[in-house]
């Protein structure tokens, strides 16, 4: 597990924010990952909840340089597979379960598995994870429940998820236990839809320069 915490950690601490996308065309895969790129961010999710996402995942990986890209919304061995087969860098699940644990013990490709609770953190961490997605953030608590969580859970770190913002991102980003956040601020709908692709590249910078 250590090696790929420290693959996984390296891919996290490339910018303060993860894009968490919605690929509704794969068609815009590729321009839309270069101008977040481009601003800045390259390690990006890509969320399979659409009929586009796999397609999306290998066109990335074959053909956005410096992008590191990433399966998020995984929810079962089979999904786990076929973002790895895709090409996904790393994998993001919003929660976790046996099966989900297995496929990832067996594969070189690392797991960001999702928690939301003391309880599930401390399950994870039986398995040896230290780096874990809590989500959904703010449903959740919050920046404040997390920081409570970051004295008898020390040594764990978050990528918090769900309902976070430019405007809140900083209350995340400055506590000891966060490494990142994950956000789909930078890539609005109407943008992607427009082909703004020098406006994504405008959010990107701005999320890239956000620190604690």
């Amino acid at each position: 597990m250590g090696a790929k915490t420290e693959k996984l950690l390296s891919t996290l601490k490339l910018q303060p924010v993860v894009p968490v996308l919605i690929v509704e065309d794969a068609a815009t895969a590729v321009p839309l990952a270069r101008a977040l790129v481009a601003g800045g961010l390259k390690a990006i999710e890509i969320t399979m909840r659409t009929d586009a996402a796999l397609e999306a995942v290998r066109r990335v990986a074959a053909e956005v340089e410096g992008a590191v890209v990433g399966a998020g919304t995984i929810l079962n061995p089979a999904h786990f597979e076929a973002a790895v087969e895709a090409g996904s860098q790393f994998i993001v699940s919003p929660g976790t379960t046996r099966e989900l644990i297995h496929a990832a013990r067996s594969s070189d490709i690392p797991l960001l598995p999702g928690a939301a609770t003391a309880s599930e953190v401390m399950q994870l961490r039986e398995e040896g994870y230290q780096v874990l997605k809590f989500f959904p953030a703010e449903q959740a608590g919050g920046a404040a429940y997390l920081k409570a969580l970051s004295s008898p859970l020390a040594g764990t770190l978050f990528c918090p998820t769900g309902g976070i913002s430019l405007k809140n991102a900083r209350d995340y980003l400055s506590l000891p236990n966060v490494v990142c956040v994950g956000g789909s601020w930078v890539a609005p709908k109407e943008l992607v839809a427009a082909g703004d692709w020098a406006g994504i590249t405008r959010l990107a910078s701005e999320a890239a320069a956000l620190k604690g």
